[in-house]
């Protein structure tokens, strides 16, 4: 279920959000003066009021608001009919925008999209109720009921529109924010293996040193009293067990322990993973191949190259058109991901982690990696996978 936002808009968004308040209050008293029979002033100001006040309140309460706007439908059908056959009754212009535009927004606010199709039925089922016998026809303008049914649908597939496409951005967002971790826990991993290197090129080699000298001295010294020898031993015996000490450390550095307990995407959701970049606007064509009985392990290293690419390319390219091409060809599986020359410049961030993990990952499964900037000012990522030894199911 999404979680509906309840914000004012922010920038120059709330200006326009507060003109358009103040745009419909107007527009309602001069629709339900010139138009309609509605003979106490006070009441078309409150009538107006309050259609203007559902709208404002959609940012805050969508479900209240298209109450309110109902309701103040029904009020402004009762309290006067149209001064001609022409007017639309019981739907005023104003009320058909009004609700239209209070639907649209409980859309983009999160309104699901069944809420949203009970919310149209209910104004089709108002119309209904005030065409029934009982009411005044001689001045209905039958018109007005086809046309809010019509205009409220597009308003509610707007809505929905921009609910879906608020959940795609913020599925990428923490795809992305997933992709900054890994480079994160990447990074960390390298400095580990880094300072692991350094403990045994340097210190391990010079404690295996002490220990031969130690070990050595008795039998390269001539006339060494026992005293000493026994001095030696001690601390041969030390540097051994500070060596010992310093191979364990040496393997927790070098340790990845992670328990992986979900299961691993593969070849199979890189569908998925694309799809998700076009629901947030991005232009992206997918070209793959059937594959079957390739190594997991394999597919999940092409599953985060192309992750990795795709990120990369919305970020450093936005609105580029997109390649991903994954196919098998002499032993190898083939994933290549190309982005056109990006139509805004973009700073260039980050400290390259997200290219180093991919040639780590590739690396791992003895796959080839080539990433670089093409001709026509894109960029091309292009991976070669051995997959000689399939994994049968």
């Amino acid at each position: 279920m999404t979680t509906e936002q309840r914000a004012w808009p922010t920038g120059r968004w709330a200006w326009v959000a507060a003109l358009s308040v103040v745009v419909l209050f107007a527009l309602t008293v001069a629709d339900l003066e010139q138009h309609y029979y509605v003979e106490l002033q006070p009441l078309i100001i409150g009538l107006s009021l309050a259609r203007a006040f559902s709208l404002a309140l959609a940012w805050f309460r969508p479900r209240m608001a298209l109450t309110t706007s109902l309701a103040v439908t029904a009020l402004s059908a009762a309290a006067g009919g149209a001064v001609s056959s022409s007017e639309p009754w019981p739907w005023a212009v104003t009320a058909v925008f009004g609700y239209s535009a209070v639907l649209t927004i409980a859309g983009a606010r999160g309104l699901s999209r069944e809420h949203l199709v009970r919310w149209w039925i209910a104004a089709q089922l108002l119309s209904l109720i005030a065409y029934v016998p009982g009411f005044d026809f001689s001045y209905t303008n039958w018109a007005s009921g086809v046309v809010m049914a019509v205009v409220s649908a597009a308003a509610a597939v707007v809505g929905d529109l921009l609910r879906s496409r608020a959940e795609a951005r913020q599925r990428l967002a923490e795809q992305e924010v997933i992709s900054e971790t890994e480079r994160a826990e990447r990074a960390r991993l390298q400095e580990r293996a880094r300072i692991a290197r350094e403990l045994h090129d340097v210190v391990a080699h010079h404690l295996s040193v002490v220990v031969v000298r130690a070990d050595s001295a008795p039998h390269r010294l001539a006339d060494v009293p026992e005293e000493v020898q026994k001095e030696f031993a001690e601390i041969g015996e030390a540097a051994r067990a500070s060596l010992t000490e310093m191979r364990r450390v040496l393997r927790l550095l070098r340790s990845e322990e992670r328990q992986d307990l979900e299961p691993q995407p593969g070849l199979d959701q890189l569908r998925d993973l694309v799809e998700t970049a076009r629901q947030a606007g991005a232009v992206v064509e997918f070209v793959a191949e059937p594959l079957d009985e390739i190594d997991p392990a394999v597919q999940l290293t092409a599953y985060r190259v192309v992750q990795e690419a795709l990120s990369n390319a919305v970020r450093h390219a936005p609105r580029s058109a997109i390649l991903v091409e994954v196919r098998r060809a002499d032993a190898h599986l083939q994933v290549k991901v190309r982005n056109g020359p990006s139509a805004t410049p973009v700073p260039t961030t980050g400290g390259g982690h997200g290219l180093m993990g991919m040639h780590e990952r590739v690396e791992l499964v003895d796959g080839a990696l080539s990433a670089g900037p093409t001709p026509d000012g894109g960029y091309l990522v292009y991976v070669a996978i051995p997959v000689l030894e399939e994994v049968a199911e």
